[in-house]
């Protein structure tokens, strides 16, 4: 791991909202006016919704762009803005470019597998009223956070994803950085009687990748697979696990806001499908479903050893739900 990572992954303590506010206001306005310039944009700017996870050209500032103590600042932010599980694994993915330009053959110069090809960039003007976002993206990592009124109200679209998926050679051989998410499906597939598994297989081969991929707006799909009333109860416990395994990604305040609104959507409505192979080693596919969630995982790329993972709100992506309730006050006061 490298030295400057290591520094982020020791650094202060949890904050809350106000922290996330305070975090990101001091970052913009210690940015020079050039570096301000490429970093911010207004809230309603289309490119709050120009997101992807593949290595490509993107808007913003890049870890590169900046100063040590910026990037610290970065990652600090990153820290308060997620959980400390959730932190960990978007660190370990950054990080993870190194090993995965070993794993490519390409020189220790190479820029294209680079830790510091991640950007920043921040939507309005952060404060403790009114509406703005921010958003760190790069390979393998997609993360957008919505703020309303100094109330960090979406955390989606998220994701994560790991090339390799598990590290075959070298001092970091075994590492896995996403070992929960595809152990605990593999957990759930394989606890399933000979009729429950017919339900849940929606295809004998793995989907090429996540449905939902990099859309502004994911919409539900079918089939559903097989419905969370159609477990045991313990097969119904080791759904919600793998649940936990991606809410708890997110900071406290909001992992509970979220996992409330799966409850009051109804847990008795959440399905999971699967495709592919129900072993370790081949291409996998698998989702969990609800009125208002979309989870994704899949493992089909560079011999099933490259994992890719999202989670959608279906109604509140960017905040969408929650501004058109905020909009709607602030034009019609009482």
């Amino acid at each position: 791991m490298k030295p400057w990572i290591l520094l982020f992954i020791t650094g202060s303590a949890f904050g809350q909202q106000a922290d996330i506010t305070n975090r990101t206001g001091q970052f913009v306005q210690h940015l020079s006016p050039a570096l301000r310039e490429k970093a911010q944009y207004k809230f309603d700017d289309a490119e709050r919704f120009n997101w992807h996870f593949v290595p490509r050209s993107r808007n913003g500032v890049s870890l590169r762009d900046l100063s040590a103590d910026q990037r610290t600042a970065v990652f600090g932010l990153l820290k308060v803005s997620l959980s400390e599980q959730g932190y960990r694994k978007a660190t370990s993915i950054v990080d993870h470019e190194n090993i995965l330009r070993e794993v490519e053959g390409r020189n220790s110069d190479d820029r294209y597998r680079d830790p510091l090809n991640y950007y920043v960039t921040v939507f309005g003007q952060p404060g403790a009223s009114g509406v703005w976002a921010w958003r760190f993206e790069g390979h393998h990592v997609a993360l957008n956070f919505t703020t309303i009124n100094d109330r960090l109200e979406s955390s989606t679209p998220s994701f994560f994803g790991s090339n390799p998926a598990i590290v075959k050679n070298g001092p970091e051989r075994g590492k896995q950085i996403l070992s929960e998410e595809s152990n605990r499906g593999f957990d759930l597939i394989n606890a399933l009687d000979p009729d429950q598994l017919k339900k849940a297989m929606i295809a004998e081969q793995a989907l090429p990748d996540i449905v939902s991929f990099n859309s502004r707006k994911a919409e539900p799909v079918t089939p559903a697979g097989i419905s969370y009333r159609e477990l045991s109860d313990k097969q119904q416990k080791m759904l919600l696990t793998l649940l936990d395994v991606y809410v708890n990604n997110y900071t406290l305040g909001f992992s509970k806001k979220l996992m409330a609104k799966i409850q009051k959507a109804g847990v008795d409505n959440l399905s999971f499908a699967w495709a592919g192979s129900t072993k370790e080693g081949a291409a996998y596919y698998y989702r969990i479903q609800g009125p208002m969630l979309l989870i994704e995982l899949d493992n089909t790329q560079n011999n099933a050893n490259h994992v890719h993972s999202v989670v959608r709100d279906l109604t509140n992506d960017f905040a969408d739900d929650i501004l058109k309730e905020h909009y709607q006050k602030e034009h019609n006061p009482k």
